[in-house]
């Protein structure tokens, strides 16, 4: 899916990532600088008043397939809950140079970050492959750490993948509708490294949503940054509900399969979960 004209002006992009952040700190999913939040924008945007200094970053990994592409960055170490008050002290305008080695870095001179996102090399590995194989002029990816989730990927019977939907997806009709690739599941690897980069991008293919196990949740949209953290939203509503069960000696059945199909075949779900 692609974004239509009239396109989102630059400061209504950074006004979007500001609100999807508040979001997710409204929701305790980012604790202190938990969290991380990036957007490409597939049309000609102008830094200019927003982004006034510009210098040269080495990206970390190659990609020459994204050369000229822009991307709007949280910054290491900002809490996203402040981005909404000043996006653009909290924000990087990031275009990538030709032979995707390097990119130009915008800034402002109110910057309050010194590095982009310690978890960098995943957002641009997962949106080059959404890119690469949509064709989409739009995609924002935010990782979170919403508390209930992120619980349950520490439990060993929820790191099975199928398990984990089946007991996350039954609590409301909204989840199977929002979520009806369910939610992949990532096992352990260490914050920032090469492998969680590649189990990343290798998940989202087949899901908007992936949990880090012991970590967090990453999520994806190709339409819109709120979506994306709607999607954790929904995640994170449905492992409260599963762990509000499990607190109650697990009374409660929440919705049985055959209510499920019901309602994918109602709304056109498509679905291989139940």
């Amino acid at each position: 899916m692609s974004i239509e004209k009239p396109y989102p002006r630059l400061e209504e992009l950074v006004k979007l990532v500001g609100e999807a952040g508040r979001r997710l700190s409204d929701i305790e999913a980012s604790e202190g600088a938990a969290g991380n939040i990036s957007v490409f924008a597939g049309w000609p945007l102008e830094p200019g008043r927003l982004f006034p200094l510009c210098e040269t970053i080495t990206l970390p990994l190659e990609l020459p397939e994204l050369a000229g592409k822009t991307f709007i960055v949280t910054g290491s170490g900002r809490r996203l809950r402040e981005i909404i008050q000043d996006p653009a002290a909290n924000l990087g305008f990031l275009v990538v140079e030709a032979g995707g080695r390097t990119a130009r870095l915008f800034t402002s001179p109110e910057r309050l970050f010194v590095h982009l996102t310690s978890e960098l090399n995943s957002h641009l590995a997962v949106h080059r492959d959404q890119i690469l194989s949509t064709g989409t002029n739009f995609h924002a990816v935010i990782h979170a750490q919403p508390p209930n989730i992120t619980y349950l990927s520490n439990v060993p019977r929820y790191q099975e993948q199928a398990y984990l939907n089946r007991h996350l997806l039954r609590w409301q009709p909204e989840l199977i509708i929002n979520l009806p690739e369910g939610v992949g599941f990532v096992p352990f690897r260490v914050p920032g490294s090469k492998e969680m980069m590649e189990a990343t991008v290798a998940a989202l293919r087949g899901h908007r949503v992936v949990l880090w196990a012991k970590h967090g949740v990453m999520a994806r949209s190709d339409t819109s940054v709120k979506r994306a953290s709607d999607r954790i939203e929904y995640a994170e509503t449905a492992a409260r509900y599963e762990g509000m069960n499990l607190a109650r000696g697990e009374q409660a059945t929440g919705l049985s399969v055959d209510e499920i199909r019901v309602i994918c075949e109602a709304f056109g779900i498509k679905q291989d979960i139940f």
